[in-house]
C-alpha cells in the first residue's frame, strides 16, 4: 500500500504535468509536502484553490494507484494556461471526491528572522512586500528600517518593493538581520560572533562512501542544511529524502537552520553521506496519518523511486514534455553570437545571481584575438564554459564553482571567459565547426567525446606562435579546491610560456630599438651633410656675388676715375702767371702733387682726387693748419677764394 506521501507526489505529477521526478520531489519539498501549496505555486488559480479534504484512502484506492490505474493524464482544459472562472472546477484524477473548489485564500509564508541572540517567527502572505517584513521588524527588535539588512534571500539582495510572490518562496524560509552601524551592547556582545558566522564560510569535506569519493564544498554561513543536501543531491545523485549522513552535530536537529547556527566545526567540518536503503515492505497508513499536509525532514525514506512501481515515468503519466520548462540559456539556430551570448549571460544571472565570471561577448575567434594576440605582458588564457542544461551537475557546477568569489576573481585577472550553451544540437554543432577552425579537429572529436552528464566543461587554451593548445579539460564533477588547484597549474604553464615570449619581446623591441635609433642617426646625419652642403653652396655663391659686385664697382669707380681723369684741364706749366702748387697727402702716406690755374674751380680740386682713387663721396680734404674742411667748401669758387695760393699742403680723410 502506498502511504499518504506517494500519493501526494503522484498527484502532483498528475496535476501539474510535470515529468521530472527530482523537480516534483524538490517542490514538494520546499512546500512542506503541502499539496495544494505545491499545485498552486505552478498552476496558480486566480479565483480559487484546491483545498485538501483527504481522509485516509481506502484500500482499494491504494491498490489502483500502486497500480497504476488510479493516475491518468490530465486533460488539456484542466491544465489551461488561462484561470477558470468562479464557476470552473478544478479536477485532479487522484480521488475526486476528496477535493473541491474553494474560495481562494492567500498563501501564507512563514520566516524565521535571527538576529544576534533573538529569533522572530513571523507568517506573512505571499503578497506583501519585503519592506513590509522590515517594518514589522521595526517593531520587534527596535531597529530603524534605514539601518537595517535583511539577508539569507536565495536570489541574492533583494530591495524592499520587491513582492514575495516574485521570489518564488518556499513556505519556510530562514533569514537573518545585519546592522553593520549599529555596535553590539554589552548584553549581545556574546552574540555578535553569530553575525560574524553568518558572514564566514564553512569548508565541507563529504564523503561518498558508494562512490569512494570526497567533495570539498565552500558554504556561507548563512546557508541552510537543507540547501547543502540539496547541492549534494546534485553531486552524488542521491535524492534527499534517500540520503543518510553522519556527522552532523546533535544541535543540528532542523534542516531549516542555518550552518552558523547549527553547531558544526570552523573553518572545516567532515560529514559522510549514503543512500538509504528501501525498506522492504512499505507499511499501511494508519488513520492518525490522514491529513496530507505533513512537514518532510529531509532524510525522510517513506517513499521509492516511481522506478519501484516497476512503471515507466512517461508511460504512467501519458506525457512527453514538462509543463514547467526553464528558459534556455541560449537561443536555437542565433544568428548573431554576440546576441546569444548577451543572452547566455542574462539568463546566468538570472539563474545562479549576479556574482559570476564576466563572460565575453563576441565570437570565439574575437575571444582568441583578446586573449592571444596582444603585447605578451597582455595575454590572457582563454577558458571556454560549455554549459549542457541536460546535466545533472549543471546547477552545482554553476552554484557552487562558478559563481564561487575566488574562482570568480581567479577569471576574471587571468582568463578571458567565453560561454556556449550546447544543449541543442544547432548550438553544438555550431559550437564544433568553430573549434575545428580555431583550434583543429583533435580538440573538436575531444568535445564529441564527453557524455551530458560530464557536462559542463572547462577548456583550458593557451595561445602559441603558430597554433593555439589546449592545456586542460575541466569536467562538472569536481570541487572549489580542485578546480582551484587545475586553474593555477595551468596558470603556472602560461606564466613560463609568458616569461618566455615577454624575453623574446623585449630583445626583439630592444633590436628594433637599435634599428630605429641607427636609422634615425643616419637620418640625421644625413640631414645635417645635406644642410651644411646647402649652406656651404650657399655661401659660395654669396662669395660669388659678392665679388661679381666688387668687380662691378671696382669696373665702375674705374670708369669713373677715368672719365674724370680725362676730363682734368691739363696741368699748367711752371710760368710766370698764378699758379698754385698743392701738395695733398693720402691716408697711405704718400703724396699727390699737381699744379692748377688760381682760376680752377674747387670741383677741378676735387675731381683729380678723385681721379686718384679718392671719391669726394668718401673722402674730405683737409687744410693742416688751421684746420679746414676744403669739400665743405662751394665746389664753384676758385683756389684763390679757397685761400689755396701759391701753394698749399693738404691731406685727405676717410668720411666717418
Amino acid at each position: 500500500l502506498l502511504h499518504l506521501r506517494d500519493i501526494s507526489f503522484l498527484t502532483l505529477l498528475a496535476c501539474t504535468g510535470i515529468d521530472n521526478i527530482a523537480e516534483a520531489i524538490t517542490l514538494l519539498e520546499l512546500n512542506n509536502w503541502d499539496l495544494v501549496a505545491a499545485i498552486n505555486g505552478v498552476i496558480p488559480q486566480e479565483n480559487g484553490i484546491l483545498q485538501s479534504m483527504f481522509g485516509p484512502p481506502s484500500q482499494s484506492e491504494a491498490a489502483d494507484a500502486a497500480a497504476g490505474g488510479a493516475v491518468s493524464p490530465p486533460s488539456s482544459s484542466s491544465l489551461s494556461s488561462s484561470p477558470p472562472s468562479s464557476s470552473t472546477s478544478a479536477f485532479c484524477p487522484v480521488n475526486a471526491s476528496s477535493r473541491h473548489i474553494v474560495e481562494r485564500q492567500p498563501r501564507m509564508l512563514n520566516f524565521r528572522v535571527e538576529y544576534r541572540q533573538r529569533t522572530v517567527e513571523l507568517v506573512l502572505e505571499e503578497g506583501s512586500t519585503v519592506g513590509e517584513i522590515k517594518q514589522i521588524l521595526e517593531t520587534e527588535l527596535g531597529i530603524p528600517v534605514s539601518k537595517m539588512q535583511l539577508k539569507g534571500w536565495k536570489c541574492g539582495d533583494v530591495s524592499d518593493s520587491t513582492v514575495m510572490r516574485s521570489l518564488h518562496l518556499p513556505k519556510n524560509n530562514s533569514l537573518y538581520v545585519l546592522t553593520p552601524d549599529i555596535a553590539p551592547t554589552a548584553s549581545t556582545s556574546k552574540n555578535s560572533d553569530l553575525q560574524e558566522s553568518l558572514n564566514q564560510n564553512f569548508l565541507l569535506v563529504i564523503s561518498h562512501r558508494e562512490a569512494q569519493r570526497d567533495y570539498s564544498l565552500n558554504f556561507p554561513g548563512s546557508r541552510t542544511i537543507q540547501e547543502v543536501k540539496r547541492n549534494v543531491s546534485d553531486l552524488t545523485n542521491i535524492p534527499v529524502r534517500h540520503q543518510q549522513w553522519e556527522g552532523w552535530p546533535v544541535s543540528a536537529s532542523d534542516d531549516s537552520m542555518t550552518l552558523a547556527v547549527s553547531g558544526i566545526s570552523y573553518p572545516c567540518h567532515h560529514l559522510s553521506v549514503c543512500r538509504r536503503s528501501s525498506p522492504a515492505n512499505s507499511q499501511e497508513p494508519t488513520e492518525e496519518c490522514a491529513d496530507v499536509h505533513m512537514v518532510s525532514d529531509s532524510e525522510g525514506d517513506d517513499f521509492e523511486d516511481a522506478s519501484e512501481f516497476g512503471v515507466d515515468d512517461s508511460e504512467m503519466f501519458g506525457m512527453g514534455s514538462s509543463t514547467c520548462r526553464k528558459t534556455p540559456m541560449m537561443p536555437e539556430n542565433s544568428e548573431n553570437e554576440a546576441d546569444a551570448l548577451l543572452h547566455f549571460t542574462a539568463e546566468f544571472s538570472s539563474r545562479y545571481g549576479e556574482t559570476h565570471p564576466m563572460f565575453f561577448i563576441g565570437s570565439l575567434e574575437a575571444a582568441s584575438q583578446e586573449a592571444f594576440h596582444g603585447k605578451a605582458r597582455d595575454r590572457k588564457l582563454l577558458a571556454i564554459y560549455l554549459y549542457n542544461d541536460d546535466s545533472v551537475l549543471g546547477n552545482v557546477f554553476c552554484s557552487q564553482m562558478m559563481c564561487a568569489d575566488s574562482i570568480v576573481a581567479y577569471l576574471s585577472q587571468n582568463f578571458i571567459t567565453w560561454a556556449w550553451d550546447v544543449t541543442k544540437e544547432a548550438n553544438k554543432a555550431r559550437l564544433l565547426t568553430m573549434c575545428t577552425r580555431h583550434f583543429g579537429s583533435v580538440v573538436t572529436q575531444t568535445i564529441r567525446t564527453y557524455k551530458t552528464d560530464q557536462f559542463p566543461l572547462l577548456l583550458i587554451v593557451m595561445g602559441k606562435r603558430t597554433s593555439n593548445e589546449v592545456l586542460n579539460v575541466i569536467q562538472g564533477n569536481t570541487t572549489v579546491d580542485e578546480l582551484m588547484m587545475r586553474l593555477m597549474g595551468a596558470m603556472e604553464i602560461f606564466t613560463a610560456q609568458q616569461q618566455e615570449d615577454i624575453k623574446d619581446e623585449d630583445e626583439r623591441e630592444a633590436r628594433e630599438t637599435v634599428k630605429r635609433e641607427q636609422d634615425e642617426a643616419y637620418r640625421v646625419s644625413l640631414e645635417a651633410d645635406r644642410k651644411k652642403r646647402e649652406a656651404q653652396e650657399r655661401e659660395e655663391a654669396e662669395q660669388v656675388r659678392l665679388e661679381r659686385m666688387r668687380k662691378e664697382q671696382e669696373e665702375e669707380k674705374e670708369a669713373i676715375r677715368l672719365s674724370l681723369e680725362q676730363a682734368l684741364p691739363p696741368e699748367p706749366e711752371d710760368s710766370g702767371e698764378q699758379i698754385s702748387k698743392l701738395r695733398i697727402r693720402t691716408p697711405s702716406g704718400e703724396f699727390l702733387e699737381r699744379r692748377f690755374q688760381v682760376s680752377c674751380k674747387l670741383q677741378v680740386l676735387f675731381d683729380f682726387v678723385a681721379s686718384k682713387g679718392y671719391p669726394f663721396e668718401e673722402f674730405k680734404l683737409l687744410t693742416t693748419f688751421p684746420r679746414r674742411n676744403i669739400t665743405q667748401l662751394d665746389p664753384g669758387s676758385n683756389l684763390m677764394e679757397a685761400k689755396l695760393f701759391p701753394q698749399e699742403t693738404l691731406f685727405l680723410e676717410s668720411k666717418e
